[in-house]
C-alpha cells in the first residue's frame, strides 16, 4: 500500500490469529498488539511477534491508535467483541461465524452501518485467482444456463473420538459446528461465483462421534497416544456431518457434503458447475487448475499471469507454476480490505453483510433439521 500504514490490534492467539498476523505483514500493515484471555500465551506470542500486549479489549479500543480489531476467538466472543469495537469507531475484521445467532449478526450489520465503520468477514477463497476465473466464465456466459450445482466440502481432523476443540461446545461454537464452520466458506463461495442466491434447503445432520475426549486440543496438533488414551469423555450434540440440497433463485439445483470426519481430506473445499454449454470444477486442494468441460472436450485450464480474466492476472502473484495457495488468499483478501479503507473498491470483499447471510443459511439449516422439512431462506 502506498499511503500511510494503518495499526491493527488482533484479538487472540489460536491458529487463525497468527495466519491474520502474518496476512497483515504481507500487507504493509503495522501489527502493533494482542490480546488474550491468557496473559502467559499474550506475552509469549507478543514476544514473537515483537508487538505490545493489551490487557483486555477495552483497552486496545482507547488506544488512540488503534485502526482496526481482528477478532480471532471462538465463536461466542465475536458478537460482544465486534459490537463493542463498532461502537468504539474502530474498523473491524471479524472470523466466521460472525455470530452465534442470526439475531446477533443482523445488529452487528446494522451498527457498523449507523457508525461508518468497515467490515470483513475471511471468506478467502473467493481469493483463489481460479475461482475469480470460474466467476469471469459464467459471467461472460460461457457456461450458458446453470443446470447444477454439487460439491463437498471435507476434513478429517476430528475423525477420532479423541479429537476435540472448542467449536465442538455449542456454547463457544454455536449450535451448528460442521455446516457453520466449512459449509458456511461453501455456500459463500457458490452464491458469490455464479451470482444466484439459495432459496430454499432442506438438511440433514449426522453426528458420528456422539462422544468425545473432555479434554480440548488445539486445533490441527498432533497429540501422542497417551494423550489420545487419557481423560474423560463428553457427550456431543453439534454435527460431524451434513448434508444439504437447494435451489437457487434462478431455479438451480444444488447438493451439499460436509464433513469433518472424512478420513484422508485434510481441507477439501471441491465443488462443479454443470451448464447447458459447459461445466467449471475447482479442487481448494488443488488450486492452480481449473477444469473446463465440453461435451466433446475437457480441458485443464492452469493459474497464468498472463492469461485469462483480469482479476486471475490481479490475484496471481507468482509466475505460472509457482504454486499459490491459501495463504496467498487470506493475504490478498487483507490487501484488499485495507486498500478499501484508503479508498479504494475491490472486487468481491466479504463484508458484515455477507456474514449475516451466511448466518441465515445457518439459521435455516438448523430449522430444517428441526423440522425435517425443505424450508424457505428469507
Amino acid at each position: 500500500m502506498n499511503k500511510s500504514p494503518l495499526n491493527a490490534v488482533i484479538i487472540g492467539t489460536g491458529m487463525i490469529a497468527h495466519v491474520h498476523f502474518r496476512a497483515l505483514k504481507v500487507a504493509g500493515v503495522n501489527v502493533i498488539g494482542v490480546v488474550d484471555a491468557n496473559p502467559e500465551q499474550a506475552q509469549r506470542i507478543a514476544a514473537k511477534w515483537q508487538v505490545e500486549v493489551f490487557a483486555d479489549l477495552h483497552v486496545a479500543l482507547n488506544c488512540a491508535e488503534v485502526d482496526v480489531v481482528h477478532i480471532c476467538t471462538p465463536n461466542a466472543f465475536h458478537y460482544p467483541m465486534a459490537k463493542e469495537a463498532v461502537a468504539a469507531g474502530k474498523h473491524v475484521v471479524c472470523e466466521k461465524t460472525l455470530a452465534v445467532t442470526l439475531e446477533q449478526a443482523e445488529e452487528l450489520e446494522q451498527l457498523a452501518n449507523q457508525h461508518g465503520v468497515q467490515t470483513a468477514v475471511p471468506f478467502v477463497y473467493r481469493y483463489h485467482p481460479m475461482v475469480r476465473e470460474a466467476k469471469a466464465r459464467i459471467e461472460n456466459g460461457e457456461l450458458g444456463k446453470l443446470h447444477l450445482v454439487h460439491g463437498s466440502y471435507l476434513q478429517d481432523w476430528l475423525l477420532e473420538q479423541s479429537d476435540n476443540n472448542w467449536r465442538v461446545d455449542p456454547k463457544q461454537g454455536g449450535q451448528s459446528r460442521a455446516f457453520a464452520d466449512i459449509g458456511s466458506h461453501w455456500c459463500d463461495l457458490i452464491e458469490w461465483v455464479t451470482g444466484e442466491r439459495f432459496v430454499q434447503l432442506v438438511a440433514n445432520f449426522h453426528t458420528a462421534q456422539k462422544e468425545r475426549s473432555a479434554d480440548a486440543a488445539e486445533t490441527f496438533t498432533a497429540r501422542t497416544e497417551e494423550q489420545k488414551a487419557a481423560g474423560k469423555t463428553t457427550s456431543v450434540t453439534t454435527e460431524d456431518i451434513a448434508t444439504v440440497m437447494m435451489m437457487t433463485d434462478r431455479n438451480t439445483p444444488v447438493s451439499l457434503t460436509i464433513s469433518q470426519v472424512s478420513a484422508g481430506r485434510k481441507n477439501r473445499l471441491w465443488f462443479e458447475i454443470d451448464g447447458s454449454e459447459s461445466s467449471l470444477e475447482f479442487d481448494q486442494e488443488k488450486p492452480e487448475q481449473l477444469w473446463v468441460s465440453r461435451r466433446d472436450s475437457r480441458s485443464l485450464i492452469v493459474r497464468d499471469p498472463t492469461q485469462g480474466s483480469d482479476e486471475q492476472r490481479r490475484l496471481s502473484i507468482t509466475p505460472a507454476g509457482h504454486a499459490q495457495g491459501y495463504s496467498h488468499c487470506f493475504e490478498a483478501f487483507m490487501r484488499d480490505f485495507y486498500a478499501s479503507l484508503q479508498g479504494e473498491n475491490p472486487i468481491g470483499l466479504p463484508s458484515f453483510k455477507d456474514g449475516v447471510r451466511a448466518a441465515k443459511l445457518i439459521d435455516t439449516t438448523l430449522k430444517s433439521v428441526h423440522n425435517k422439512q425443505w424450508m424457505n431462506i428469507e
